[in-house]
């Protein structure tokens, strides 16, 4: 896989973490499947999916009962990113600290990789 020997290629902060336990809890799923898509204003959208069958070329990530699992085609993009739920007045929801993140758009849900061609 890709990524640096013995460090996982994302990693969660404790309210991602425990989101996560939870929502595998109540949907009663294996984890989260990551991946990214072609889509948005600004060419790429992460994706986020509730995983029943594990994809063996999945990369997984445990932490503190959570379980992610990185699709293939995504790990490349992923690599260094830390994920974080925030809670605020108006809303609730997973945010990607990526630094492989070049852009992203004014509304937050669509992102430019660094070296990806323009769409």
């Amino acid at each position: 896989m890709f990524g640096i020997p013995g460090k996982q290629a994302v990693t969660l902060t404790p309210m991602a973490a425990k989101q996560i336990a939870r929502l595998m809890e109540k949907q009663a799923a294996q984890g989260l499947r990551i991946g990214v898509k072609k889509g948005g204003c600004a060419g790429m959208e992460y994706t986020m999916d509730y995983v029943s069958e594990v994809n063996p070329h999945d990369e997984i990530v445990e932490q503190d009962g959570a379980r992610v699992f990185i699709a293939p085609m995504a790990q490349m993009f992923l690599i260094g990113t830390e994920i974080d739920y925030q809670i605020s007045a108006l809303e609730a929801g997973f945010r990607f600290n990526n630094p492989n993140v070049a852009e992203a758009c004014g509304c937050g849900e669509s992102i430019k990789f660094k070296d990806q061609p323009a769409a």
